[in-house]
């Protein structure tokens, strides 16, 4: 496994090192920086860089500096595992953030659990992230988002209220644990609702033409298309249905991404809608936002996942402090009892599974270029 960078030769400056006298508390970071989710990975790298350098230049945690190893998983499952036994074996981190991708997150679980290292995974929202096959809690892995039986249920509700949709028709990956549950969960859903589901389409992972499942989407006459992917394929799929003239509203979840709009292009993305964790708009993220452009040079494209990775080293520091050590059983033990935390885009409350509670979903509308807000839905758990 390659090791691309060391965020501590960046995030702690000589001088901040000459300001402590203490060792560096190491936390380690795994990211996709290459791969079909490499535009997430890298606005993860530079929000988590921002945190840690806020952090150590008023003081660091306990007196000592943050200290950041960053690994590239490549959007894959083996590089994630031996990622994560890098980070836990060789260099003896506290606690490990990233990356936003369900399959990678449970991939290594074993090991985060079997190192005794705590783990928070910033946008991973399978279930099985935190939990087993039998809902037994996973002691050593977090998360700092809500899950696919939220998010599912969000765009059930929001399909069967705000659009009205009768029918629905869902193209899916079939290798990913991300598609797989948030499909899973709005055709529940949906059905509930009173809602049917008139096309089911799968494809694979690597798959770039989706015609014939969209040829078939377009027989079945649906009121609202259903894609529930994440990286370059989602943009792909919504290129390939307009150019097959299906112009009907399209919803999915938190795989959206503004690199959409590249592939995609506006107006294919027109008449399509998305689920959030943040309001790129709230002014509470405004001062973050503004940060993120003057040390990156770059406007903030993936806001999703650079604030959840900017909260998470804050949620860190937080349990930290409360744990009164960097022992990561101890660090452990104060992330699990983490109650009424004020980040910058929430309230964290962990519940019993390792999970947040009572988090506002974001509808985004795809409109004039951009992603804008459309609505705020919290359904009930």
């Amino acid at each position: 496994m390659k090791r691309i960078l060391i965020l501590a030769l960046i995030v702690v400056s000589a001088l901040a090192t000459s300001a402590f006298s203490a060792e560096p508390i190491r936390i380690g970071e795994i990211a996709t920086v290459t791969g079909d989710f490499a535009a997430y990975g890298v606005a993860e790298i530079a929000s988590v860089k921002i945190a840690v350098d806020e952090i150590n230049a008023e003081g660091g945690v306990l007196g000592r500096p943050l200290e950041v190893i960053m690994y590239d998983c490549r959007t894959r499952n083996e590089d994630m595992v031996n990622a994560a036994r890098r980070l836990v074996q060789q260099d003896k981190v506290t606690a490990v953030i990233g990356p936003s991708g369900s399959g990678l997150c449970i991939a290594a679980s074993p090991v985060f659990n079997e190192g005794r290292v705590p783990h928070i995974g910033t946008l991973p929202t399978n279930p099985l992230v935190t939990v087993d096959e039998q809902g037994k809690v996973k002691p050593y892995n977090f998360r700092i988002c809500f899950l696919d039986p939220y998010q599912g249920r969000m765009l059930a509700i929001f399909a069967a209220q705000d659009l009205s949709a009768k029918k629905a028709a869902v193209l899916y990956d079939v290798g990913s644990d991300y598609s797989q549950g948030l499909r899973e969960f709005f055709i529940q859903d949906f059905k509930s609702s009173g809602g049917s589901i008139v096309a089911d389409e799968g494809h694979r992972t690597d798959d770039v033409d989706f015609r014939a499942q969209l040829t078939k989407i377009r027989e079945s006459n649906p009121d609202v298309i259903v894609i529930p992917t994440m990286g370059r394929v989602t943009p792909l799929s919504v290129k390939q249905a307009r150019e097959l003239g299906l112009t009907q509203p399209i919803i999915g979840g938190d795989g959206y991404g503004d690199f959409m709009w590249e592939v995609a292009g506006a107006e294919a993305m027109k008449n399509s809608f998305w689920v959030s964790h943040v309001d790129k708009a709230d002014p509470e993220l405004a001062a973050f936002f503004k940060k993120y452009e003057k040390e990156t040079g770059t406007e903030c494209q993936e806001f999703m996942n650079a604030v959840m990775a900017y909260d998470s080293v804050y949620w860190l520091k937080d349990a930290i402090e409360r744990a009164g050590s960097d022992d990561p059983v101890k660090v452990r033990d104060a992330l699990e009892a983490t109650s009424g935390l004020k980040l910058m885009h929430a309230t964290l409350t962990m519940d019993e599974f390792h999970n947040p509670k009572d988090k506002d979903g974001i509808i985004l509308e795809a409109k004039d270029g951009k992603a804008v807000f459309f609505k705020k839905i919290k359904p009930q758990q």
